[in-house]
Formats: structure tokens, sequence, C-alpha cells
């Protein structure tokens, strides 16, 4: 008697995992590189910015901080998506909202448009880059192989805001400041293309978002990070500055509170 073999279907998320873990940490790396180096990427290019689109000298820093700002203030909440809805997927995501981002960006033809797609780069990067670092772990096993990724992944990110800086300058000397932007939309597009053929998607953990602490720890870490950017525009005794960092401190503490009483909360404190 013959006995016919059937293959099991395997498990749609494990994509092309451990057949290709060189690409898999490329895809990682370079999306991580991607976020780190547009914090600095368009430094070069203000002035050219600001001729082109008639920003005001005091508005102009805004450029840097409307991408700083939504960045540092979404992370918990990034990272916290990825947890629930799955990390190569919300990686996926906020890939290309930040390509889209910069894609409006560079076709700005105001100064109110590029900030409103700067600060929808720092969304894009806030939802990406924690899933990022969180995919080293799912993608690559304990031991050398983690560590090795771990490694790569760390000197990426040091060295981002140096490579902007000679990014920055080359493509507006070259090119123009749109091309700041520009430039990451290939990348992105890529990227996305990619992610699915090599990164392993991670188990989803079943539960709900933990409204409460997302809405504090994101409103406490924005002012948290607008009283930093206050303080060096106006200076540390700044009525506004004094004002964000209160608030900080009174949002921030009340996210501590949620968090020891909330039964799924969006960061456990036991981790600290």
């Amino acid at each position: 008697m013959t006995v016919s073999h059937v293959e099991r279907p395997q498990n749609p998320g494990a994509a092309r995992r451990g057949n290709h873990p060189a690409l898999a940490l490329t895809i990682i790396a370079a999306s991580q590189l991607m976020v780190v180096l547009d914090a600095t990427i368009v430094n070069i290019a203000l002035p050219q910015m600001q001729q082109a689109l008639g920003f005001s000298t005091t508005s102009l820093s805004w450029v840097l901080n409307a991408y700083t700002l939504a960045f540092g203030g979404l992370l918990l909440l990034g990272g916290r998506a990825g947890d629930i809805l799955g990390r190569r997927r919300v990686f996926i995501a906020g890939i290309l909202v930040f390509t889209l981002a910069s894609l409006l960006g560079g076709l700005a033809n105001s100064a109110g448009w590029l900030l409103a797609a700067r600060a929808l780069q720092g969304v894009g990067g806030a939802i990406a880059a924690p899933t990022a670092l969180a995919l080293i772990t799912t993608n690559f096993q304990e031991g050398e192989e983690r560590n090795r990724a771990f490694g790569v992944f760390g000197a990426v990110a040091v060295a981002g805001g140096a490579l902007g800086l000679l990014a920055g300058g080359m493509l507006t000397s070259w090119l123009s400041w749109r091309w700041v932007l520009f430039v990451n939309v290939p990348i992105g597009v890529l990227l996305a293309s990619l992610a699915p053929l090599y990164i392993n998607e991670s188990e989803r953990q079943p539960g709900r978002f933990d409204v409460a602490g997302a809405l504090t720890s994101t409103a406490g870490m924005t002012a948290l990070v607008y009283g930093f950017i206050r303080a060096a525009q106006e200076g540390w005794s700044d009525t506004g500055t004094i004002a964000s960092f209160v608030a900080a401190v009174v949002l921030l503490a009340a996210f501590f509170s949620i968090e020891t009483r909330t039964r799924q909360p969006i960061t456990p404190l036991h981790m600290f």
C-alpha cells in the first residue's frame, strides 16, 4: 500500500525567513537608517526651504521640530500597535506612511504643507522604528546571530545622524532641497515591497489597546519633547517652557498611575 505524502501548508507569516537572514537584516537596518537619517538630512537644505517657501527665521526650526515632536510622542503607541496587530504588518504600515509623507513634503508649495508632511513623517517613523527593533527578536536566533543583528542595528542608528548631514549636503548641492525628501520614496517603496518576502511576522498578542495609557503617554512625551524644543528657543525660564514641563510631569504621572491599575498596560512597568 502506498501512502501519499501530503505537505502541510506553511504558516503564511513565515515568508522566506531563515533562508535569507542577510536580506532581512538589510531591510530592518535600512528602515532604521532612513528614519534616523531624516532627523538631520534637512539641516543643510533649510536655507533653500526658507527661500522657496517663505519661512520666517523662527518658524524654520519647526521643519526639524515637527518631525522630532511627532516621532518622540508616538513611539510607545507604535510599539504597542506592533505587539497587538503584528510587528511586520505595523512595520510595513509605518514605512508606507513615512514614504507618503516624504513624497508630500517634496511636493510642498507652502510652509504649512511642509510642516504637516514632516509631522506625518514623524508619525511613520514612530510606527516603524520600535517594530523594526522588535523584529530582530523574531527573525534571528537567540545568541551570536541575534547579537550580531543588534550590533548592526545599533551601528546604523548611531551613524544615521552624520550620514544625514552628508546626504543632505550632496542632494541639496547636486539637485534641490526637495530631494532630501524625495530620496525616501523609492527606498521606502522597495523596503515595503521586500518586507513581506523576507521578514517573519510575529505572533499577534491577544488584547486591546490601553487607550488611556496611550493618550497620556503620547501627550506626556509630546509635552516633554516640546518643552526641550521651546527651552532651546526661548530659554528655560520662559512661561511656555515651564508650562510644557509641568504638563509633561502631570501627564506622565497619570500614565504611570494608569499602568499600575490596567490589566493590559501599553508599557508593563515590571519591565523596569
